[in-house]
This record gives structure tokens, C-alpha cells and sequence, in this order.
């Protein structure tokens, strides 16, 4: 049986670098698909955003002493704001420096990502916003199946879910309380 995030991540903190290498092999693919299409391609240089992802991981799990953990999800949660602030460093370094590359009219436009493209970036930054006022669990169960594309049953085994039918269905409720908070007129 696989030990639980909340356990190796306790085991982490306390130093064991075997639990860090494990939290490490389990988290790496999830924020490479988090992070796919997140740092636009004119912000990319020497490094491709699965080296950012790579290297945002393993700076973090060098200070995983200093994170205070909050439920299974809460690890997940870290890293990825750990990841966007990574990603929002990088184009904030890569706007700081002139780009000289010819322009090639046949490109999509490089600024929206894939999730930008189908949604819009209104309708993204709705969604952001929306997803940070909701409760930490609820955000991650939307960020979960919306964002890193999770089945049913990971989600449930992930959030402590008996069934997979009930981690659908707090997917459900979750997703209808994004609903509402995007919904909301923006102040």
C-alpha cells in the first residue's frame, strides 16, 4: 500500500530525503500538467517549462520543514502557488529583456494559454478569482478534475473519499459554488 502525502510529507519534514525523493516522483507529473501551457513560449529561453516545474519542486522540498500541512490537499495547494509564483518570476525576468526573435504571422497569439484560448482571458481571470474565495478543499477538488484532468477515483483516493461516486459528487458541489462566486458582479 502507498503511504499517504500527509505521511511521507511528515517524514519529509523531519528530514528523510527517501520521502522527499517519493513526494517528488508523485507531485513532478501533476504540476508538469498543471503547468503545460501556463509560461507562454516568448517566455521561455534556455529551459522549457518542465525544467521550471523540476526546479520550482525541488527548491521547494529544500524548505518543506517551514510548510504547515492542512489536509491531504493542502501539499498540492502549496506547490502550485509555489509553481505560479515561479511562472509569474519568469515572465516578469523575460518582459525585463528585448526580444529579437522575427515574428511569424501564421503563430497564434503567444500571450494566451491553452486554457486562456478556450475560455477567454476574462472569463480566466474570473476563474482565478472565483477559485481563490473558495473554501482550500473546494478549490482543489475544482482544480483537480478541472486543471490536472484527475479521475474520479484519484481524486477520492487523494481527498479521503470512500467511493469514487462521492468525489464526484464533491466535485459537483464545488464546481457549482465556482458557478455562483464567477457569477458575481467583479467590485
Amino acid at each position: 500500500m502507498t503511504e499517504s502525502s500527509l505521511t511521507l510529507l511528515e517524514r519529509a519534514r523531519a528530514g528523510d530525503r527517501t520521502a522527499v525523493e517519493v513526494l517528488i516522483a508523485r507531485y513532478l507529473p501533476r504540476m508538469r500538467r498543471w503547468a503545460t501551457g501556463r509560461l507562454p513560449p516568448w517566455a521561455r529561453d534556455m529551459a522549457d517549462t518542465h525544467d521550471l516545474v523540476q526546479e520550482t519542486l525541488f527548491q521547494t522540498f529544500k524548505r518543506i520543514d517551514r510548510f504547515e500541512p492542512r489536509g491531504e490537499g493542502a501539499l498540492q495547494a502549496y506547490l502550485r502557488q509555489a509553481l505560479s509564483n515561479r511562472i509569474r518570476d519568469e515572465l516578469r525576468r523575460t518582459k525585463r529583456r528585448p526580444h529579437h526573435d522575427e515574428l511569424d504571422s501564421q503563430l497564434e497569439d503567444p500571450n494566451r494559454s491553452p486554457l486562456e484560448a478556450a475560455i477567454g482571458t476574462e472569463a480566466l481571470e474570473r476563474y482565478e478569482r472565483a477559485l481563490s474565495t473558495l473554501r482550500p478543499e473546494d478549490g482543489e477538488l475544482v482544480v483537480a478534475k478541472i486543471e490536472l484532468g484527475y479521475t474520479n477515483q484519484e481524486i477520492a483516493d487523494l481527498f479521503g473519499k470512500p467511493t469514487a461516486n462521492a468525489a464526484r459528487m464533491a466535485v459537483e458541489r464545488a464546481v457549482v459554488r465556482l458557478a455562483k462566486e464567477m457569477s458575481k458582479p467583479v467590485d
